[in-house]
């Protein structure tokens, strides 16, 4: 029961944030993801490591007003060209965008998927972070620790077809109250502070903020998605699920979040 009031209230006070950040509640907060791309390989297919970059990193902003929030990707090269042992292929940067209205609480996703934009819907949901004790100083703000544990549906192929298994990822925030409450990146946006950091797995995935840049927003620098066909989450998993069962009968490894 009081970690039911306890989210409760947490939900009700994101309605209510109308915190000032340096003389304006608007500003912008530059990340940059790196991604161990080695990690998940299966031991069966250890030569993998010979044809891909064992990290790669990518850039994403998140625009912020007192009650919206967008994530979005920077564009820089929207293909990368990996050149290894004679093989050539594109690293295209995922295009998803993350906004979310703390006053309707809503969140709606624009994601890519096989060519197609889609538009997914759904409420704001609290994670259920566990607070620990220990600090860090992350571009001169003073950060806390916060952090849960998650389950994955992971689907292991190989020449028979594709097998579901459960994979556990630890994670954890860095999160200042230094700047307003409630913001951080993707889906990392339910502390009482801002997130700078996110680590999953110990190094498997780790998001790092470079800058923060609090400033007036310029026009159309933070808008709902608004293209794309709408479906629900559970739809969206059902789809994604489908169209790689169809990519996996040759083997591989797939993971996709719940």
């Amino acid at each position: 029961m009081k970690k039911v009031i306890l989210i409760i209230g947490v939900l009700v006070s994101l309605t209510a944030v109308h915190i000032v950040f340096g003389q304006t509640a608007e500003g912008v907060i530059h990340y940059e993801t790196k991604i161990n791309m080695h990690r998940n390989i299966p031991p069966e297919r250890e030569g993998m490591k010979n044809m891909i970059p064992e990290f790669r990193t990518m850039k994403n902003q998140l625009y912020f007003n007192a009650s919206e929030t967008i994530y979005k990707p920077v564009i820089e090269d929207e293909e990368e060209d990996i050149n290894t042992g004679g093989m050539r292929f594109r690293m295209a940067t995922p295009q998803s965008e993350t906004y979310i209205n703390t006053e309707t609480q809503l969140r709606t996703v624009s994601q890519e998927f096989m060519g197609k934009k889609y538009l997914i819907e759904d409420t704001l949901k609290m994670l259920p972070w566990k607070f620990g004790s220990e600090t860090k100083t992350i571009l001169g703000y003073v950060c806390k620790q916060a952090y849960f544990t998650e389950e994955m549906q992971v689907m292991i192929g190989g020449p028979g077809g594709a097998q579901p298994q459960t994979r556990t990822a630890e994670i954890t925030a860095w999160y200042t109250d230094q700047i307003r409450p409630f913001l951080g990146p993707d889906r990392f946006n339910t502390l009482p502070g801002t997130v700078l950091a996110v680590d999953v797995n110990g190094g498997e995935r780790v998001t790092l903020a470079t800058k923060v840049e609090p400033r007036a927003l310029k026009k159309n620098e933070l808008k709902v998605p608004s293209v794309g066909t709408k479906v629900t989450q559970e739809e969206y998993r059902k789809l994604v699920n489908e169209q790689m069962e169809k990519m996996r009968q040759g083997g591989g490894n797939v993971i996709i979040r719940n």
